[in-house]
């Protein structure tokens, strides 16, 4: 059970949906069900639509009631996140204690963190995120993206695993950029709340326009309007996501434990994307970039603002530098951060992977959509 629509959320798509034909081929039946329907994620995240808003979680909250009337008949829950996006952990208390059942709960942020402002202070309180605590210690299994976040799992429960979030090498992140172009495009892709750590890269931005001409493009579901010569904006589309990304012969992902203590708890999923398709990956040195990213070997690992312009400077003049690089961070991704390479140990959380097993998944997508797969 999960906040999202099925097949739109990074989180979704990159954590267990990619491995639904797996589960199949184990011979593991299971059923997506939803909190929020597609009409309303469309709006979430939009101005205005407040009424709508409001009326999408309400009618979220009436299908959890109906997704609770089918949890008997399966042997395991498999939760992203929360049931619920708003409130105490009500229908994870009815699952784990009361119907009895099998919990694996999964999770790839720092989700129990509430960094209020005087701006934002209810909306800390409705979600309840001291409820992170609670469903860990109720639940069979704990899947978590990263280390940091399975050291606070374990504070819970015993039964954590290490499951990182991963890329799809042979359906989807299936193409090399062959850094042949004749001007360097500078990427990052992410989504609008994660724009904050882009501000940090600006000054470096400006110094390499005096110096050099480049394109650094965002690819996102909001523009940020940077005030650079060199900004380019890209509206982020499942259906050219690949293509968009590919352009790129560098990507950035910039993160600042002093803007976000929830940099921690980042799983590293742009850099994996940038480097699944053969481009560099220069990053900030926090959480688990420093074991996805080696210095000088797939990527570059930038502290400070020199740091930053040395290595994105290399990359724009030097081409044989970028396919090197390139080619050792795609090499990466296959052996360590694939679909293909974390298969086992995600149907492992399956305590009886390869037998017919009925699996309840709830994704956010519309409930009329669901179906027994």
């Amino acid at each position: 059970m999960t906040p999202y629509p099925a097949g739109e959320a990074p989180s979704q798509r990159f954590r267990f949906e990619q491995y639904f034909p797996a589960l199949r081929e184990r011979g593991i039946a299971y059923t997506e069900r939803s909190f929020l329907d597609l009409a309303t994620w469309r709006i979430l995240y939009k101005p205005g639509h407040q009424a709508a808003k409001i009326w999408g979680i309400v009618k979220g909250f009436g299908r959890r009631v109906k997704h609770m009337l089918e949890v008997p008949g399966y042997d395991y829950v498999f939760i992203h996140r929360e049931i619920t996006p708003i409130g105490p952990p009500v229908f994870e208390w009815i699952v784990a204690k009361l119907l009895g059942k099998k919990i694996i709960y999964d999770f790839d942020d720092a989700i129990w963190m509430a960094l209020t402002s005087k701006h934002n202070q209810m909306a800390a309180i409705v979600k309840w995120h001291s409820k992170v605590a609670s469903i860990c210690g109720w639940s069979y299994k704990v899947s978590c993206g990263n280390d940091f976040l399975c050291d606070y799992a374990r504070q819970f429960n015993p039964s954590v695993v290490l499951n990182p979030t991963t890329i799809d090498t042979v359906h989807l992140h299936n193409r090399t950029n062959p850094q042949t172009s004749e001007k360097v495009v500078l990427g990052w892709t992410g989504t609008h709340s994660n724009m904050v750590y882009l501000a940090s890269l600006l000054p470096v931005l400006r110094r390499l326009e005096e110096k050099y001409d480049f394109t650094f493009r965002v690819i996102s579901n909001q523009d940020p309007q940077l005030e650079l010569k060199s900004f380019d904006y890209v509206p982020w589309q499942k259906a050219t996501e690949i293509a968009d990304l590919v352009q790129f012969n560098a990507g950035v992902m910039p993160l600042e434990e002093k803007v976000s203590p929830l940099s921690l708890g980042k799983c590293g999923f742009k850099a994996l994307q940038y480097m699944s398709l053969g481009i560099p990956a220069v990053a900030s040195p926090v959480g688990v970039n420093t074991k996805i990213v080696t210095d000088n070997v797939n990527g570059f690992l930038c502290e400070t603002e020199e740091d930053w312009y040395q290595a994105l400077a290399r990359l724009i003049e030097d081409a044989e530098l970028r396919r090197r690089l390139g080619a050792n961070a795609q090499r990466t991704v296959q052996e360590r951060y694939s679909v293909l390479s974390n298969t086992e140990n995600f149907i492992r959380l399956f305590s009886a992977a390869g037998v017919s097993l009925p699996l309840i998944a709830a994704s956010a997508a519309p409930t009329s959509a669901t179906a027994h797969r």
